[in-house]
């Protein structure tokens, strides 16, 4: 026994997270009274509506940006076959990086996370006329631990478009973030009705799914997600990433992309800290 604590003490003295040591996040600057009373609705009913965080300006650039990018529809009925997907945005447009380290977003994950929590995924997804409802899921389901638990992701869905109760609104399912096996009924779908600019964010075991779309437009949102620091996320972004998209994007999104250390050293490359690999000329 004395053998293995004096293990754990060398491999902490060794510790590559505090050779770059995590800086504050921008959730820093968000009042924490906005903060609690954000965690209070999301501790009640599993999401909550962040109204009103993009401005015109900013959903006019990304709306620019992401629709040459939407060429093809989705390949199953889950991903929806009247469903236009864009994946490893961030090498495609900078316009979503406001939406992956949004101030507000943080400084929930800041409360309910680990520090050095990860991006799990960015997507861009266009739900067009004619979509039938998605099936109900939860996002952090193929994580193989019994509920019910904490939640090991959330995720937020950005309205780039007004979400209406005809035009594909997510819908989600309150209170079921609580459940255990309980599988949800379609009755209990209820759409998330917000403005374009908001957002809603929602704990990875909550129930939801995207709805139908019965109107004539198309519903434009981004939707990104995160998880906790030791486990593996949906996108492999230290592939998907280039080296020189790391190097131009914020801290916040450095760091949730993998180029960072969950102590004493994972996340290490080559024994050494992840931020080493930004300090050669070398693109990838």
């Amino acid at each position: 026994m004395g053998e293995d604590v004096k293990l754990v003490a060398d491999l902490l003295d060794k510790d590559l997270a505090g050779t770059y040591r995590r800086t504050a996040s921008s959730g820093d600057s968000v009042d924490p009274a906005v903060v609690d009373a954000d965690l209070a609705a999301l501790e009640r009913d599993g999401y909550v509506i962040l109204p009103d965080l993009l401005s015109a300006a900013e959903l006019a650039e990304i709306r620019a940006e992401v629709t040459p990018l939407l060429d093809h529809t989705g390949r199953n009925g889950f991903e929806g076959r009247a469903t236009q997907r864009v994946y490893s945005v961030l090498n495609k447009t900078r316009s979503c990086d406001r939406i992956v380290d949004h101030p507000r977003v943080l400084a929930l994950l800041d409360r309910l996370f680990l520090p050095n929590y990860l991006l799990s995924m960015l997507q861009v997804i266009n739900i067009r006329p004619g979509e039938q409802a998605q099936m109900l899921h939860t996002d952090d389901g193929f994580y193989p631990i019994p509920r019910p638990r904490k939640a090991l992701g959330a995720a937020t869905i950005w309205a780039i478009d007004d979400f209406t109760a005809d035009n594909g609104a997510t819908d989600v399912v309150p209170g079921s973030q609580l459940w255990a096996d309980r599988q949800p009924a379609e009755t209990e779908r209820e759409p998330v009705l917000m403005t374009a600019g908001s957002c809603v964010f929602f704990g990875g075991t909550l129930w939801h799914g995207g709805g139908a779309n019965r109107s004539p437009h198309d519903r434009l949102a981004v939707t990104a997600q995160y998880c906790e620091p030791w486990l593996r996320p949906q996108e492999a972004f230290t592939l998907s990433a280039t080296r020189d998209t790391v190097r131009v994007v914020s801290e916040d999104i450095r760091r949730m992309l993998g180029y960072s250390i969950h102590p004493p050293f994972i996340g290490q490359v080559d024994g050494m800290h992840p931020k080493r690999l930004l300090e050669t000329d070398e693109p990838g």
